[in-house]
């Protein structure tokens, strides 16, 4: 029986076939997902090249950065060829790139729609396997007060939510709106009898202090639900 060959490593291939010289000669946006993370890999496994086992993971998710995103290391480690050392510097890179987005829309200044507040809260909620509730406090001109901060999390199905201290906060802010936001992790996006039951409560509980919440976001995988958007605010 014919022994199989050792994988080659990227340095091993032909000049024209390396991601990393390809991403030199041409620039980044030249190449595809898999020779990206095949540049991460590095080396494959003694069946698969690093790009033919990027191409493997990609695949087993759909070809999705979101889904491939949402593993755990011990996920990635399922695979042949990837240590922990591999599969730190994946999670790394894919977190990198979640945080560019929610930072580009800090960088806007002010919140004008409800996508603007999504591209904010999902570094926040978009990959975890629980459910987390953030709560997001804005000036007059609608720009935020800081960073989202956590409230609460809970569970695969629900988390305990305290409007009052959401009020306090807000006061303490000395903020004039806020924008409230949780996960589904289930992926479904329709607000639970008791999403809306909260809403209400919160929303009721800011006209007293003469504070809007302008919206309350459901987020999933590379989508979102606005109760805004809905009309149900």
């Amino acid at each position: 029986m014919k022994k199989k060959e050792e994988s080659k490593s990227i340095h091993q291939w032909a000049e024209d076939d390396r991601p990393r010289e390809k991403m030199l000669k041409k620039g980044p946006d030249s190449l595809s997902n898999a020779e990206l993370l095949a540049i991460l890999i590095s080396s494959g496994n003694i069946e698969e090249s690093a790009l033919d086992l990027a191409k493997r993971i990609l695949q087993d998710h759909q070809n999705n950065l979101t889904a491939l995103s949402r593993l755990e290391l011990s996920d990635l480690m399922k695979y042949k060829g990837i240590g922990m050392a591999k599969a730190v510097t994946i999670k790394a890179a894919l977190e990198l790139g979640k945080r560019r987005l929610s930072e580009e829309a800090f960088e806007q200044g002010k919140i004008q729609s409800s996508k603007d507040a999504y591209l904010i809260f999902r570094k926040y909620l978009e990959d975890n396997h629980y459910e987390r509730f953030y709560a997001l406090f804005l000036n007059k001109a609608n720009s935020p007060l800081g960073e989202p901060i956590l409230i609460g999390e809970g569970g695969t199905d629900g988390t305990v939510v305290d409007p009052k201290r959401i009020m306090r906060l807000a006061l303490e802010t000395f903020a004039s709106s806020l924008i409230i936001a949780h996960n589904h992790p289930s992926g479904n996006l329709q607000p639970s009898a008791a999403d809306i039951n909260l809403t209400e409560k919160i929303a009721a509980a800011g006209k007293l202090l003469d504070i809007v919440l302008l919206d309350h976001l459901i987020i999933g995988i590379n989508n979102y639900y606005s109760f805004a958007e809905a009309r149900k605010l």
